[in-house]
C-alpha cells in the first residue's frame, strides 16, 4: 500500500477553447480530510470528476493509489456528486440494496444505522422527500462504503444546520484511518474543525495547500477568514 493515495502532475483540462485546470501538482497521502476550497468556476468539480473517472485529462496525469482512473480506481473511490443523480421512485431500502450488489465495499448495518440517526424511514419513496432529505440518503450511501477515498461535492450545501453537525461528524466517523476524505465545499466555517489540510483553488490553479494548523500558526487566522481575503470580490 502506497502511503499516496493521489498523485496530479501538470493537470491540464480544457472544454472546448477553456481552459479549466491549469497545471495541477498535487500529492495526498492517505488518513488525511482535505478541504477543496475556491470560488464557483475555480475548477473544482472538475478535478474531482477526474479523480471519479468521469472525465479524463487533456494534458498531463492524475493517479489514484498509484493507478490511472478507470474500472480497477472506481473499486476503491467513494465519490459524492453536486447533484441528486438517484431514482425518484425507488424506496431507500430499495436504493441499499441496489449499492450492496454494486459495490463489495458496501457496508449495509452502517447505512441502516445512519439511516435510523438522521431519523429517515428506509420504506419512503425519494419523491417524497425534500432536497434536504435526498442530499442526506445520498451522503449515507457514498459514507457506507469502505473506501480508499471519498471525494464530496459539495455534501452540506443544502441541508439545514441542524443536520450539518451530524454529517460532518458522520464524515469523520465513517471512514477508515488510512482512508483520505476530500471535501469541496463553499461553507468552510462548518467544515473547517474537521478538516487536516486546506487546497485553496483559483483559475484551475493550487494557489495554496497547507495543513490547516500551518494556517493559523503562520497568517494567525480562521481558514474561513483567510479565504474571504485571498477570495475577496
Amino acid at each position: 500500500m502506497s502511503e499516496n493515495i493521489l498523485e496530479c502532475k501538470e493537470l491540464f483540462k480544457s472544454y472546448g477553447g477553456k481552459r479549466v485546470l491549469n497545471g495541477i501538482n498535487l500529492t495526498l497521502k492517505r488518513g488525511r480530510i482535505v478541504g477543496l476550497l475556491g470560488p464557483n468556476g475555480s475548477g473544482k468539480s472538475t478535478f474531482i470528476k477526474l479523480a471519479a473517472a468521469l472525465l479524463t485529462p487533456t494534458r498531463g496525469e492524475i493517479l489514484i493509489d498509484g493507478k490511472k482512473p478507470g474500472v480497477e480506481t472506481k473499486k476503491i473511490v467513494s465519490y459524492l456528486p453536486e447533484k441528486t443523480y438517484l431514482n425518484d421512485w425507488m424506496k431507500v431500502s430499495d436504493i441499499i440494496n441496489f449499492f450492496c450488489d454494486f459495490y463489495s465495499d458496501f457496508n449495509k448495518e452502517k447505512a441502516y444505522d445512519m439511516v435510523k440517526n438522521l431519523n429517515i424511514d428506509a420504506n419512503d419513496k425519494l419523491k417524497t422527500m425534500s432536497k434536504g432529505t435526498k442530499e442526506k440518503v445520498q451522503l449515507i450511501l457514498v459514507m457506507s462504503r469502505e473506501a480508499d477515498i471519498y471525494f464530496l461535492d459539495e455534501p452540506i450545501a443544502g441541508v439545514d444546520p441542524a443536520a450539518r453537525d451530524y454529517i460532518l461528524n458522520t464524515i469523520i466517523s465513517n471512514y477508515n484511518e488510512n482512508a483520505t476524505v476530500v471535501i469541496s465545499t463553499h461553507i468552510i466555517i462548518d467544515i473547517e474543525k474537521i478538516l487536516d489540510d486546506v487546497i485553496f483553488l483559483s483559475n484551475g490553479q493550487i494557489s495554496l495547500f497547507k495543513s490547516v494548523d500551518e494556517i493559523r500558526e503562520q497568517e494567525g487566522k480562521s481558514v474561513d477568514a483567510l479565504f474571504r481575503e485571498v477570495f475577496r470580490c
